[in-house]
């Protein structure tokens, strides 16, 4: 088994595409996959932190001075301008504005910890990412809500995200606690085999992300094209800029996480809080987000190697 899974991580790149690919050919299988996706995610978040380990993750959220700071930029000032951006050229009420904004706006994936792993980046920061920016985003989300022209009701985005937190946290409670229980000072073979299984699990979610993006493919793919030439250029261009700017900077040292974190949000919780009229004519959006997500390690190593 530890063989097996070692050799996940070797080929982690080939998973996650094989995940695209069975997601997007299957849409049986991945419409099956589809209402378990909450629960997958949860089960994610528990092998990624038995995989980090407390101490490591401590370690992380012990230093608030610019990772909050960072989190307030991703989350609250990069939609704004973005928001902005599309006021300026009188195109703030078009779909495109509304599905860039969402995306800016949301906190960072669960599955960026196996990203980090993949890319050689440190997962634990990702994790700090991710439960912060969760946690904060009740309150970095109502202003950009603001400035948009759509109707949301503050108590529902607060009990969604709340309900995200707590599921995060215990997740991540659970894993720490599998670790220190199970496996408290692993050797490398062992780190290996958890590399691997992470990868495995994050590359099986995939295949219900797809659910929404096959059909549409299938029913219109000159506009899916269009869509996901959107999401592309907003993941990978954010990497990219959040990269270049800071492994020269004093923040070198998570350079790569932030860039991970910047690029790679968790739109998904929209689905859950904001009205289906609203994010109709966005929904293909959301659909084409994942794949930068899961082609991030596959496409973007040498920008990455930037950071070695």
């Amino acid at each position: 088994m530890l063989g097996a899974l070692s050799l996940c991580a070797t080929h982690s790149r080939f998973l996650l595409i094989g995940g695209l690919v069975i997601g997007a050919g299957l849409p049986g299988l991945a419409a099956a996959m589809a209402p378990w996706l909450p629960q997958m995610v949860a089960v994610l978040l528990v092998i990624t932190a038995f995989r980090i380990g407390h101490r490591a993750a401590l370690g992380a959220l012990g230093d608030l001075r610019w990772s909050l700071p960072a989190v307030l930029v991703l989350q609250l000032v990069l939609p704004l301008g973005v928001v902005s951006a599309f006021a300026l050229m009188g195109l703030r009420d078009t779909p495109l504005a509304l599905a860039l904004t969402l995306a800016c706006a949301a906190p960072t994936i669960a599955g960026g910890a196996s990203l980090a792993i993949i890319l050689r980046q440190d997962p634990a920061r990702m994790m700090q990412f991710l439960v912060l920016g969760t946690a904060l985003f009740p309150l970095t989300i109502l202003p950009v809500l603001m400035s948009l022209p759509v109707v949301a009701e503050p108590a529902a985005l607060l009990v969604v995200a709340l309900r995200a937190l707590a599921i995060i946290l215990g997740a991540c409670c659970a894993g720490f606690a599998l670790r220190a229980i199970l496996l408290p000072r692993p050797d490398p073979r062992q780190i290996a085999a958890m590399d691997g299984a992470a990868v495995l699990f994050f590359a099986i979610i995939v295949i219900g992300l797809m659910a929404a993006l096959g059909p549409m493919l299938r029913d219109d793919p000159g506009q899916a094209f269009l869509w996901a030439l959107s999401a592309f250029a907003l993941s990978f261009g954010l990497q990219a800029a959040a990269l270049i700017l800071l492994r020269r900077s004093a923040l070198a040292p998570v350079a790569g996480p932030l860039a991970l974190a910047a690029g790679n949000r968790n739109i998904a919780l929209f689905l859950i809080s904001l009205p289906p009229e609203m994010l109709g004519p966005v929904m293909i959006f959301v659909a084409c987000w994942q794949l930068p997500m899961y082609l991030t390690p596959v496409l973007l190593p040498r920008l990455y190697g930037l950071t070695a």
